[in-house]
């Protein structure tokens, strides 16, 4: 029997990357998976079928839903859908973000409307998908949400003000709801992964060049680095840990 035999999770930002490890990983422990994103493209809407596809070929259970997360029409569908394909929502991986492309820059040439979308997507979205899930998982009487934060927020990486700012945001709500979903036994935690070899850090830059030397474990991180924290604070083992973040990343950063 796995871990999360039975239980119901939703990932966001699913359609590749950490969304699909995640997916694909919950569901080996026998989560039943809501995969969703949002479809800008065919591509993105090909990956989210792979996503599921990879679950189903594995004996699993997944859907798949376009989701815009900072639309409340949309967050609202997602959980409901959740709830009349599967009968409830256990867990949420709040994994969706704005980085795909991102260029750095000083942050005095950052344009607005960039920074207006890197908060609404990694902030605004995480916090409409949260209140979305938050009366199922008050009715059960139990939840896990999971925030996908990062070490940016722990070194400054310059550059990035308006990424690190974000995470940053994520941390901080991930603190301040943990005290008010606390008494409804919801625990809700942040991982703070590392750089991560992904197609979306692979438009960040060069990852063959990426300076390791100072990760003591000596190699960028990969994707199913990740995976184990997250089951990990996704189930039982973790019911007595709220408000907390912790970084996968090889120890680049001591925290």
């Amino acid at each position: 029997m796995g871990v999360l035999d039975g239980r119901v999770v939703i990932v966001t930002g699913a359609g590749r990357g950490l969304g699909r490890s995640f997916s694909v990983a919950l569901a080996e422990k026998g989560a039943r998976v809501l995969a969703v994103t949002l479809v800008e493209t065919r591509v993105d809407m090909e990956g989210l079928k792979e996503t599921v596809k990879l679950i189903r070929d594995k004996g699993g259970m997944a859907e798949f839903m376009k989701v815009d997360v900072t639309n409340p029409e949309d967050v609202k569908s997602m959980a409901s859908n959740a709830v009349s394909i599967f009968g409830g929502i256990d867990i949420l991986v709040n994994n969706a973000a704005y980085y795909y492309g991102v260029k750095r820059r000083p942050f005095y040439e950052i344009e607005e409307k960039e920074w207006d979308k890197m908060m609404t997507v990694n902030v605004k979205g995480t916090w409409m998908c949260i209140k979305a899930v938050f009366p199922y998982m008050k009715e059960k009487g139990k939840g896990k949400i999971v925030n996908l934060a990062s070490e940016v927020f722990f070194t400054g990486s310059g550059g990035f003000a308006h990424y690190v700012s974000s995470k940053g945001a994520v941390i901080g709500l991930t603190r301040a709801l943990s005290a008010e979903l606390g008494p409804y036994n919801i625990c809700i935690n942040a991982v703070a992964p590392g750089f991560t070899n992904t197609e979306a850090s692979a438009t960040i830059t060069n990852l063959s060049k990426y300076d390791v030397s100072r990760t003591p474990l000596k190699r960028l991180g990969k994707p199913e680095d990740l995976t184990g924290a997250v089951a990990f604070l996704c189930s039982d083992e973790a019911d007595f840990i709220t408000g907390q973040t912790i970084l996968v990343d090889g120890g680049r950063v001591v925290h």
